[in-house]
């Protein structure tokens, strides 16, 4: 017995609710709502029936496609998270949409529009793709009701985004984040969402109400509606294009100047004599220093991506060429102090050090040999003409001893000449290399001046 009750109930509710939308349908030309008094009360009264129908999309015919008009105002960015990949910013979003049985005669009602909870009416399922967490701004429970038919939706939402981010010339990148708004049960055949108001417009009030003067910057806000399925079970979308530009003022004072002037430092560290040991000291110091300044900054970098950005290389960089001078300050001591036990320099480091290089440096090889007399004796040695024989034997061994004595210091001497000759000519080798890095740190330096120039008038210029 109970289970027909309970049956017969739920037909003639079934029936009513069926009744209600065929007499809202009768009365679609003119208006659904009569008001029997020109008062709210009275106007909230004869909404009743439309409140029952909240359950349902608000049109008279469900094949009639309701349109969703969308915008939004960009009231602050909050952050980009490079690890996360994501965008975080705070918007005022607004809806509009028809319901085509609520609407009524403003002169017979007394009131062109009301203000009414949302729990009352069908609410459009539109969501953000991009969504990646909860919305943590605070809910607003009303809306806007107008004698055509018309509602209008506002809310607050905090928005975290997914983005793809490109922090290839961080810190002077701009990143283009999209948010795609769709609905996520119905599809095109019933909702379709509209763009409510000029991108331009939408750029120009967010720059007006942004409190927000932290480390992102807009750029502009455009919106486009995708290329739709041959299907007709598609999703409508719109999607909108956030451009932001980071203030790359912070980090060109904290990252790229300290950086720059200690490798200036290091730069001018050649000028001290190679034979020093402060140059060597000093050249660690200045790595120890830099070092240390990377760990401090660390949390500066960006940690993820697609790509390397370009100022890790920089530094990268930096770092290999401080490394390298002390090496090669390391390698010319060594020459220095060690050249006189070094067998002759080959062929070919003659021919591309001391000739090519040298020359490229402007230190041109110093030609230093001795002079040769031409002759193997030094000494012409001639018996003497008074004396007996054997007077005269014995002066011409002693002289014969002597010239040999003299023949074998002269060729000590040119062996001695031959083997300072080879020690200038690896000296010479470690200047040429000394001269050379310094030439490379030179280059080095003016082409990451001009590139950091060049990068940050680019992004100004956008």
């Amino acid at each position: 017995m109970a289970s027909k009750e309970s049956t017969l109930k739920g037909f003639l509710s079934s029936t009513t609710v069926v009744i209600l939308i065929l007499n809202t349908r009768g009365f679609c030309s003119t208006f659904n709502v009569n008001c029997s008094k020109a008062d709210q009360e009275g106007l909230l009264t004869a909404l009743g029936p439309v409140f029952d129908l909240k359950a349902i999309r608000p049109v008279v015919n469900q094949t009639t496609c309701s349109n969703i008009t969308v915008y939004f105002t960009l009231y602050g960015i909050l952050g980009v998270d490079e690890k996360s990949q994501v965008l975080i910013t705070y918007i005022w979003l607004h809806y509009w949409w028809m319901i085509e049985f609520a609407r009524w005669n403003p002169v017979q009602c007394g009131l062109e529009t009301i203000t009414l909870p949302k729990k009352n009416f069908w609410l459009p399922d539109i969501v953000i793709s991009e969504f990646m967490e909860e919305n943590k701004a605070p809910s607003v429970p009303y809306l806007h009701l107008y004698s055509d038919g018309r509602v209008q939706e506002g809310l607050p939402l905090r928005v975290v985004s997914s983005c793809n981010l490109d922090i290839y010339t961080f810190p002077f990148d701009i990143q283009n984040c999209s948010m795609t708004f769709n609905s996520y049960i119905y599809d095109a055949t019933e909702i379709n969402i509209i763009l409510g108001r000029d991108p331009k417009i939408i750029t120009a009030s967010s720059k007006n109400v942004m409190t927000t003067l932290g480390e992102w910057e807009l750029l502009d806000i455009t919106a486009q509606k995708p290329m739709n399925d041959v299907s007709d079970l598609y999703i409508d979308r719109l999607v909108f294009y956030i451009r932001v530009r980071r203030r790359a003022t912070m980090y060109v004072v904290t990252l790229l100047l300290p950086s720059c002037f200690l490798i200036t430092v290091d730069l001018f560290s050649f000028l001290l004599p190679p034979q020093s040991t402060d140059r060597s000291s000093f050249k660690m110091t200045v790595i120890l220093g830099y070092t240390v300044f990377l760990l401090i900054m660390s949390d500066l970098l960006p940690i993820t991506g697609n790509t390397i950005p370009l100022i890790n290389v920089f530094f990268s960089l930096c770092l290999v060429l401080m490394v390298g001078s002390l090496l090669e300050t390391i390698f010319i001591t060594y020459l220095l102090n060690n050249a006189s036990d070094f067998s002759p320099v080959p062929q070919w480091v003659q021919a591309v050090f001391l000739n090519f290089l040298g020359c490229l440096v402007c230190m041109p090889r110093r030609n230093k040999k001795p002079k040769d007399s031409g002759t193997t004796n030094t000494f012409d040695v001639k018996p003497p003409k008074t004396g007996g024989p054997v007077e005269e034997d014995e002066a011409l061994q002693e002289l014969k001893s002597l010239s040999h004595i003299l023949h074998t210091l002269r060729l000590q001497a040119e062996q001695q000449t031959k083997e300072t000759q080879s020690s200038e000519e690896w000296i010479q080798v470690g200047f040429i290399i000394d001269r050379l890095l310094f030439g490379l740190y030179i280059v080095f330096i003016s082409v990451a001046f001009i590139t950091i120039i060049v990068v940050w008038v680019n992004s100004s210029n956008q």
